[in-house]
C-alpha cells in the first residue's frame, strides 16, 4: 500500500477540500460557519487527519499514543470552542466517504479493500479517543460552571457584588428573590438522584435555571419573587416530596431587593431553627407563622420564668405529655384525648391536676395564653 498511500499524499490538498465541501453540505453544525473558518481552521484539521491515514496507512499501523495524544488535544480545543460531540464524529465520517469517493476512481479492487480496511482501524481507534476528549472536556466546563454558580450563590448570600459572577456564569439576576431553606426529612437515598431530582423540580416551578446549593438533605435556594409573593410554594413542596419520596419542611423569606438576600437567609434561619425546635410537621413555614414562637425564643428573664411555670410537672411525665397535647390541638379536648388514647374524663382529671399543680387557670383565656406560652418557653429552653 506504499503507493497508495504516496497517492494520497499527492493529493492532500484536493482530499482536503472534498472532505470540507461534504461536512459543510451534510454536518448542520459546518454548514452554519463562515467560509473563512471551513477554509482555514476545518480544513486544516481534515489536512491534518488524511494525512495522518496515509502515514499509518504507508507503515500499516494503526495511530500510535503520540498520534491519538494529538487527536484528544485537538479534539479537546474544538469542544471547548463549542463543537458539539455529534458535529465531530459526523466529520470524521463525511471526510472519510469523501475521500474513499475521490480515491476509488483510479484505484484497483484491492487497494480499495484494503484501503477500506485501514481506514476503519483507524476510526475505530481515532473516535473513541474523539468522543473520550469531549467527555472530559464538558466534565471539566460543567465543573467550572458549577463551581461558579455555587461561588455566586454564595455572594447573593453574603451581600457580596455579584453582577460580573453572573455575568460569567451565564445568569440573569432577579431584582428580588425568595430565600428558601429546604430540609428533607430522612429516608434512603441515593444523595446525586435525590439532588438531580430536587434541582428538577426547582426548575420546572421556575421554568428556568434556578440557583440552588442543595445536598441529600436539602440545601438554600434563591427563587426569584414574584410581585404576587411566594405563591405556588406548597404545590413546589409536594412536587419535591413526590420526587424524593421524602417528606419536606422549608422556610421562606422575602428579600425585596438582591441587597437584602442576607437579610432574607437570616429570618429563614431562624424559622427554620425554630420549625425544627418546635417539632413542627413538615410543611412551608414563614416568619408569620412562628410570631409569638420568634418573639418568646428572644433570651431573657421572661422566657424563663415562662418555661419555669411547667416545672411542678418534672415529677409528672404523664402530665407533662398531656398539657402538650392539649396545647398542640388547640385545646380541643376530643382530639388531645384521642391522641393520649385516655378517656375524656381521664384528660378532664389531667388538667384539673395540672392547673393545680401550676397555679393556671385554664378555664379563663389568660391561663390558658399563659399555658401556651409556657409550652412553648419550654420548648425552646
Amino acid at each position: 500500500m506504499f503507493r497508495f498511500a504516496q497517492r494520497m499524499l499527492a493529493r492532500l490538498p484536493e482530499l482536503s477540500r472534498a472532505a470540507v465541501e461534504r461536512c459543510a453540505a451534510e454536518v448542520p453544525f459546518y454548514r452554519n460557519l463562515p467560509r473563512e473558518s471551513l477554509d482555514g481552521e476545518v480544513s486544516g484539521a481534515f489536512t491534518a487527519s488524511i494525512r495522518l491515514v496515509a502515514t499509518t496507512l504507508r507503515e500499516d499501523r494503526a495511530p500510535d499514543a503520540a498520534e491519538l495524544t494529538e487527536v484528544i488535544d485537538w479534539s479537546a480545543r474544538r469542544a471547548a470552542d463549542g463543537l458539539p460531540l455529534d458535529a465531530a464524529l459526523s466529520a470524521y465520517l463525511a471526510g472519510s466517504l469523501a475521500c474513499w469517493e475521490r480515491l476509488a476512481a483510479d484505484a484497483t479492487a484491492d487497494e480499495l479493500r484494503r484501503y477500506g480496511a485501514h481506514a476503519l482501524r483507524y476510526l475505530a481507534a481515532v473516535l473513541p479517543a474523539v468522543a473520550l476528549a469531549h467527555l472530559h472536556e464538558q466534565q471539566q466546563l460543567e465543573g467550572q460552571r458549577r463551581d461558579m454558580r455555587h461561588t455566586l450563590i454564595s455572594a447573593l448570600l453574603a451581600g457580596e457584588p455579584a453582577d460580573e459572577l453572573a455575568k460569567q456564569s451565564g445568569v440573569s439576576l432577579a431584582p428580588a428573590y425568595l430565600v428558601l431553606l429546604l430540609a428533607l426529612e430522612p429516608g434512603p437515598s441515593d444523595p446525586r438522584r435525590t439532588v438531580r431530582r430536587v434541582q428538577a423540580a426547582l426548575d420546572a416551578h421556575q421554568q428556568a435555571d434556578v440557583l440552588a446549593s442543595l445536598t441529600a438533605d436539602g440545601g438554600t435556594v434563591l427563587l426569584p419573587a414574584p410581585p404576587a409573593g411566594p405563591e405556588g410554594l406548597p404545590e413546589l413542596l409536594a412536587r419535591i416530596a413526590d420526587a424524593t419520596a421524602r417528606p419536606v419542611t422549608a422556610a421562606v423569606a422575602t428579600a425585596p431587593e438582591r441587597s437584602a438576600v442576607p437579610g432574607a437567609l437570616e429570618e429563614a434561619r431562624a424559622v427554620a431553627d425554630l420549625v425544627g425546635r418546635l417539632d413542627r410537621p413538615p410543611g412551608l413555614y414563614r416568619l408569620d407563622d412562628v410570631l409569638l414562637e420568634y418573639q418568646l425564643a428572644r433570651p431573657g428573664r421572661a422566657l424563663a420564668g415562662l418555661a419555669a411555670k411547667l416545672d411542678p410537672l418534672d415529677a409528672r411525665p404523664d402530665l407533662l405529655t398531656t398539657v402538650e397535647a392539649f396545647v398542640r390541638h388547640g385545646h380541643n379536648r376530643s382530639r388531645a384525648s384521642a391522641e393520649l388514647s385516655i378517656h375524656r374524663n381521664t384528660l378532664d382529671y389531667r388538667l384539673a391536676r395540672i392547673a393545680k399543680l401550676t397555679g393556671l387557670d385554664l378555664a379563663s383565656p389568660e391561663g390558658l395564653r399563659l399555658l401556651d406560652a409556657a409550652v412553648t418557653a419550654r420548648a425552646l429552653g
